[in-house]
């Protein structure tokens, strides 16, 4: 809707984003609907972030086809990392100067080349060169999905509608391991993409038939060098975080340090072009402070998240010696409860707000993490991890999913795609930074523990044992940052000057 010079809500001009604010208006059973096109998109997007994880188990199967090393084949996953760091903050200058179709129809063409280039390719090389085309498409869906919900979901209903977005975001991953262990038990690894290519494809034409384009585009030249130092700037700095523990200890503050000066040169070049031109990130989101106050809680909260998340299977696989299978489907309940209550979650949030979710799921989260520390060790039963990993998850869920609403609500619509590729791009970042502080203080733990007369299994769970509570205490900082939430979002200010 918009609203006229009195602010009363008048229906929109533009034909096509009436028909889908029809679906909500039309009466109050509507309101309880997701419309066809925000399914279709949330199925697309889940395909393609399950591709993120999909390749972990296929490791072993990679060294002994290609003749790589462990070190080598791990670059299987970290170059789609690394290329989603690098291509998401071009993505909201992108997605205003594209039309909705056109940014679908790219995006899903650009990861169904990647899957064929994998799936075909001849040398590691060229797979490596087709994850990294897989992770631009990829890279696109995110946002897309993000700015279209914002554009033809009214606010009384995002909560829900968002909610379903957890589907994507927090399945997918979980579902990667196993779904690929099963999938290699029928024969080779090319069988993976044998499998996500045609998915891809009846997805892409299903939602090509009911999308319609949403908003108005905006022409203006690209700024190649913000192109630049956004790409080389934050896969720097992610690369650097994401090699904590693996290099020494002078190449990581080469690529770190070379990375945190690219991207401050990025943020100065955005505040430049504010002024004179067309920033690639328009920064004018971090005026909101709703905006600014959720995305550094999100941040956080994903610092402790994906860092809390590596602990589990190292210890699952290292420890307790499960396969990596093994490993994915006893972390797959976690997840899917994560994702099946998105959608509860966020109906909760259109009726109550944010705060009384907020602040439960971050204290739930933080004496879940802190109980981990507590109860690790050599023969922790697996149905007590099982059960912690669940609440977990559940207590993210009553995080996440009001924090993208109320964040991105609290923004004018020029600005939707931007704060949603700044949020996509601070994930990374945020992601990488919390796997690299509790990396380095289970190692430091690690090796003080058996440096003074621990066995190497005792060392390991004494620096589980300090991870968790690392991550308690990234909790305990949500929970802080959650007091100072409003209930709702803040009225949006006037809306941004075209550029």
């Amino acid at each position: 809707m918009t609203a006229n010079n009195d602010g009363v809500p008048v229906a929109s001009t533009d034909p096509e984003l009436a028909e889908f604010e029809a679906e909500f208006t039309e009466s109050p059973v509507d309101t309880e609907k997701t419309p066809l096109v925000i399914k279709l998109l949330v199925a697309a997007t889940f395909v393609v972030i399950l591709n993120e994880t999909i390749m972990i188990n296929a490791m072993p199967h990679l060294m002994a086809d290609f003749d790589v090393t462990a070190r080598d084949a791990q670059w299987i996953s970290s170059i789609f990392m690394l290329t989603m760091a690098a291509v998401i903050p071009v993505t909201g200058w992108f997605l205003q100067r594209v039309t909705t179709r056109s940014a679908y129809t790219i995006a899903m063409t650009t990861f169904g080349l990647g899957t064929i280039i994998c799936g075909t390719a001849p040398i590691f090389e060229m797979l490596l060169v087709g994850r990294a085309v897989q992770a631009a498409g990829t890279a696109v869906m995110m946002p897309l999905l993000m700015t279209t919900v914002m554009t033809v979901v009214p606010e009384q209903a995002r909560g829900r509608v968002m909610g379903n977005m957890m589907l994507a975001i927090s399945v997918a991953p979980a579902m990667g391991p196993a779904l690929s262990g099963l999938i290699l038990q029928l024969g080779s690894w090319r069988l993976i993409f044998a499998f996500v290519l045609p998915v891809a494809a009846v997805v892409s034409v299903l939602s090509l038939r009911h999308l319609k384009n949403v908003g108005e585009t905006q022409t203006s030249p690209v700024s190649w060098s913000s192109v630049a130092l956004a790409a080389f700037g934050f896969a720097a700095l992610v690369y650097g975080l994401s090699e904590v523990g693996a290099r020494s200890s002078g190449q990581l503050t080469l690529f770190i340090g070379v990375g945190v000066a690219l991207v401050a040169a990025f943020t100065l070049y955005q505040l430049r072009l504010q002024r004179t031109g067309s920033p690639l990130l328009d920064l004018r989101a971090f005026k909101s402070r709703t905006f600014t106050v959720t995305l550094v809680l999100m941040s956080v909260g994903f610092m402790a998240f994906l860092g809390s998340m590596i602990l589990l299977p190292l210890y699952l696989q290292n420890l307790r010696g499960l396969s990596a299978m093994e490993t994915g489907l006893l972390v797959m309940p976690g997840g899917l409860a994560m994702g099946l209550l998105g959608p509860r979650v966020g109906a909760i949030y259109d009726r109550i707000g944010a705060r009384p979710l907020v602040i439960p799921g971050a204290i739930l989260m933080t004496v879940v993490l802190f109980t981990m520390s507590q109860v690790i060790d050599a023969n922790t039963p697996y149905a007590l991890l099982l059960g912690l990993h669940v609440v977990l998850m559940v207590s993210l869920a009553s995080i996440f999913t009001p924090m993208f609403t109320l964040g991105l609500s609290s923004l004018t619509p020029e600005l939707y795609s931007h704060g949603s590729s700044i949020l996509g791009t601070l994930q990374q970042v945020a992601g990488a930074v919390g796997t690299a502080v509790i990396v380095v203080i289970l190692e430091n733990r690690s090796e003080s523990l058996v440096s003074g007369g621990a066995s190497v299994n005792e060392g390991f769970v004494g620096g589980l044992q300090w991870a968790f509570v690392a991550g308690a205490i990234f909790g305990a900082i949500v929970i802080a940052l959650s007091l100072l939430l409003p209930a709702k979002a803040d009225q949006p200010a006037a809306p941004v000057a075209a550029h």
